[in-house]
């Protein structure tokens, strides 16, 4: 990072570089990685091609089989160590997660948290039976199994939010289930997203041609779904991007598991403490700047205290300071690119122009924009219907629990919802009819869990999990297998 050197993270190894066989130069050359703050250099990063996604779809699918066929033991073992570095470099890696990102401290902190515990599940799984006995039914006299075989090459594509975790949930899942990884970051997080994991594999002894790091643009990305060496894409980001890797993998008959993002609800009850639920949907709300996709999108509330939690959300976003988590202590850090603010802006304005209230923030300063909260939003206005991916706290009123559910469900989404009521029965009664695939009682809709298979429904993906058990069900497929003691004669 402009120049700093670190025992492990030493730019001088990666820097204008691809991971392909080892660190060597992308045939696109290299490109400039900036701070979403103010622009400043970060560092170098080679900018791979198709030729180049082509040559290491082509190494990895020959690598893979020699990985499927070690022990699971061994597996679990590489992916111990890589946790285990992560953490203990944690200290050099989150400055740069902090620059690159935009990401205060804490937020930085998760990421090494949350992918280190990652790849400690997938190395728990790897080594779970997965043999299942069938009883034969044809009196052949033989025997049957299923056994999960591994896809053989993976590709990921992952986005700039939360690049490390993002990353590693599915390059952990691959390799713990014995499949090979050619993985495409976000162009604009390529290091905290692509090279710190290479380096903690490189370093916890993953071997050669299994993981392949190659940053560059979508022409990359549409190679991988295209490349007859990768069977499985496992894609995370945009609804609009996410449609076109399933029409591609579809075409092609890949694999495809997309994660694409959420218009979160978060239902307060009329039981509800409203300081306790101004606190949980805060965080939903700001964390990360609003750029994840479980934040909370839309706070529903009754009709009788939506002033109390107008109130309490509009003195919380006046106290939360916005800046440059890199050189100053703030709540709020920046968005990813100008473009982005400006288009959260243009959200805020069409709520405020159709009658919505805009009680704080709202204008950017470039890419840093301020807590903001808009109350009085409606169904037609782009602050209830679209997910924002920005820090706008949006609440709508409701009559009664049918009408809440009513305007939960209108959304294409179906990532994540949370209930908060002191009647948790109730809470959990009125949850259950709303259609996501993940629900939270008693707490915010940013919530995720290692053991715990994530996705969504409608828009929020296709059907397709990842973590958890969802683990072997999506990186790996079913094999049948009989067996007879030896082989008899048939009546041709």
């Amino acid at each position: 990072m402009d120049g700093a050197q670190f025992s492990f993270f030493d730019d001088g190894t990666w820097s204008g570089k691809i991971y392909t066989g080892g660190w060597v130069d992308g045939s696109g050359g290299a490109d400039e990685v900036t701070a979403p703050a103010d622009g400043a250099h970060v560092a170098s990063i080679g900018r791979a091609t198709p030729a180049d996604l082509g040559a290491a779809a082509k190494a990895a699918r020959a690598a893979q089989p020699a990985w499927e066929a070690t022990a699971p033991a061994d597996r679990a073992a590489i992916l111990n160590k890589a946790a285990e570095i992560l953490e203990a470099n944690a200290g050099e890696l989150i400055p740069w997660i902090i620059r690159e990102t935009g990401s205060i401290p804490p937020k930085a902190g998760i990421e090494i948290e949350h992918s280190a515990g990652f790849l400690r599940a997938a190395a728990e799984a790897a080594q779970e039976n997965q043999t299942q006995t069938l009883a034969s039914v044809d009196g052949r006299g033989a025997s049957e199994e299923l056994i999960r075989v591994a896809h053989g090459v993976v590709g990921v594509i992952s986005p700039f939010n939360f690049p490390l975790i993002l990353s590693i949930r599915a390059i952990a899942a691959a390799l713990a289930t014995g499949n090979a990884v050619v993985h495409k970051p976000d162009p604009r997080t390529p290091i905290t997203g692509g090279v710190m994991i290479a380096r903690a594999f490189e370093d916890a002894g993953l071997p050669s041609g299994l993981l392949h790091i190659v940053p560059g643009g979508a022409d990359v990305g549409a190679a991988m779904c295209e490349d007859p060496n990768i069977a499985m894409v496992s894609f995370t980001g945009s609804p609009e991007v996410g449609a076109k890797v399933g029409e591609a993998c579809g075409r092609n008959l890949k694999k495809v598991q997309l994660e694409l993002g959420g218009k979160n609800a978060l239902i307060v009850m009329d039981d509800a403490d409203i300081d306790v639920a101004a606190s949980n949907a805060a965080w939903g709300a700001w964390l990360h700047q609003g750029q994840i996709c479980m934040a909370t999108g839309l706070i529903l509330v009754p009709s009788a205290t939506a002033g109390q939690l107008i109130e309490a959300l509009g003195t919380k976003a006046s106290h939360l300071p916005v800046g440059d988590p890199a050189k100053e202590e703030c709540a709020l850090g920046p968005l990813i690119v100008e473009a982005e603010a400006k288009r959260v802006e243009g959200i805020v304005e069409d709520a405020v122009a159709k009658g919505a209230t805009l009680h704080v923030g709202g204008k950017p300063n470039g890419t840093l924009f301020p807590a903001t909260v808009l109350s009085g939003v409606k169904p037609g206005m782009r602050a209830f219907d679209e997910e924002i991916f920005g820090p706008v706290a949006v609440i709508a009123e409701y009559d009664n629990e049918d009408h809440a559910v009513e305007l939960a469900n209108m959304s294409d989404f179906g990532l994540v919802a949370s209930v908060i009521g002191t009647d948790v029965r109730r809470a959990r009664d009125l949850g259950m009819r709303l259609r996501v695939g993940h629900l939270h009682i008693n707490d915010q809709t940013v919530t995720a869990s290692p053991l715990a298979p994530f996705g969504g429904r409608g828009r929020s993906g296709n059907g397709c999990r990842i973590s958890g058990p969802a683990l072997w069900e999506e990186f790996t497929q079913w094999v049948w297998v009989t067996t007879k003691p030896a082989a008899t004669p048939y009546p041709f």
